[in-house]
């Protein structure tokens, strides 16, 4: 797989401040019959956001386990219940949402007990890159900026 983000003497083609932007020029290479196979869009500078969502509570994480707890157990059965007897598929149903529903607060108490108060909250991370470089092999990097060169609005770095 590393392979396909690989290129011969990669050279910077230019540096975009976001990632739309990059595109616009990569579409534009590709209007303009570029090889654009041998261009990679890098996003770099990159920058780890965490966005708290809420106050962990005892009453949100069982909930949160056992509706987790039941949408799996509810997997579970609906599989189970495919080979079960004839009539017996809403047994199997019900049989898997219970036990995941059980199963789901107990494993996310566990998991709330053991962390001791060091984390009472939820949140979601991402990455952002800051930059978006735009790389391409180095027999066409002239070719690249002379077409980038006339792009329209271009914010772009060389």
């Amino acid at each position: 797989m590393a392979q396909i983000f690989s290129l011969e003497y990669p050279q910077s083609l230019g540096v975009f401040d976001d990632y739309a932007a990059a595109q616009k020029a990569v579409d534009h290479l590709s209007d303009h019959e570029f090889p654009v196979e041998t261009v990679l869009i890098v996003g770099t500078d990159l920058k780890q956001l965490e966005r708290v969502t809420g106050r962990l509570t005892w009453g949100r994480v069982i909930l949160s386990g056992v509706l987790g707890g039941a949408w799996f157990g509810l997997l579970i059965g609906l599989l189970l219940g495919i080979f079960a007897a004839e009539g017996d598929w809403l047994a199997a149903v019900l049989t898997g949402i219970l036990l995941g529903v059980v199963w789901g607060a107990i494993i996310a108490a566990v998991g709330y007990a053991s962390s001791r108060g060091q984390r009472d909250f939820s949140s979601v991370k991402t990455i952002l890159p800051s930059k978006y470089e735009l790389l391409v092999e180095h027999k066409h990097l002239a070719r690249g900026q002379e077409l980038l060169a006339g792009l329209p609005g271009s914010a772009t770095t060389f």
